[in-house]
């Protein structure tokens, strides 16, 4: 098993593009990323595998609603088919090798739909509240605050069962997939976290931003990206022990 992460990223015609941010937390675990960007043969998702110990889904467009067998939304934002279907193909591979696997934003929905589950495409209008899950300006600023279920992965890379998390997302994991449990909620009961029922396969995913949040003096988001660092290294050892 290796020390090198597949990273995600989107791309227009011309440019693939990735908050640096997300590299720079990995980096900050000790592991060292590699960018896939979206592929025109998804297939070759398994030899991109077969040189990382993990994968890490980001955010960014919306999922297409098709894969859920939904109409889109007058509200949903642009999709990315070609992304959907690479992120889908390294998703897939990854589950079926039990490799570690980050999800954030984006991520948490689309393995929520690659596990058979749906979405809310657009929480304004399908599910007003007064929570600000789409803040304007400073991706830094913790804008709403979120409950977390003792015992899961989630507390135990946080160290914590409530914390305050940054918010730009407008949309949100409806109905849950198979194999995935809740691990937490923001206050009007909006999914903020999933993960594995596996006990056997570490996949732990949140749809707020911790990748910029680990400069931040409190610790719980730097948590998560070494409980990733820590769950790589745990399989390494296991897989030179094998």
């Amino acid at each position: 098993m290796s020390k090198i992460i597949a990273i995600s990223a989107t791309a227009d015609n011309a440019r693939v593009r990735l908050s640096l941010n997300y590299v720079r937390s990995l980096e900050g675990a000790g592991l060292i990323p590699l960018v896939v960007p979206p592929l025109t043969n998804p297939a070759q998702a398994a030899e991109i595998l077969d040189a990382a110990g993990g994968l890490l889904l980001t955010g960014g467009e919306d999922v297409d609603p098709k894969l859920y067998g939904a109409p889109a939304h007058p509200k949903l934002g642009a999709i990315n088919p070609i992304r959907d279907a690479t992120e889908l193909a390294l998703f897939n591979v990854a589950r079926e090798r039990q490799l570690p696997v980050l999800a954030i934003c984006r991520g948490i929905q689309l393995l929520n739909v690659a596990c058979g589950g749906t979405l809310y495409q657009d929480l304004p209008s399908e599910r007003p509240s007064n929570v600000r899950h789409d803040q304007p300006n400073d991706r830094s600023a913790r804008t709403h605050d979120v409950t977390i279920t003792a015992g899961s992965r989630l507390a135990a890379a946080t160290g914590a069962v409530a914390m305050a998390v940054n918010s730009y997302h407008h949309q949100a994991v409806a109905r849950l997939g198979a194999g995935l449990r809740v691990t937490a909620t923001a206050t009007d009961g909006v999914i903020e976290g999933i993960e594995s029922t596996d006990p056997d396969w570490w996949m732990l995913s949140v749809q707020w931003h911790p990748e910029d949040l680990t400069t931040d003096v409190r610790s719980w988001d730097r948590g998560i990206f070494r409980a990733f660092a820590d769950e790589i290294a745990a399989s390494r050892a296991r897989f030179a022990s094998s």
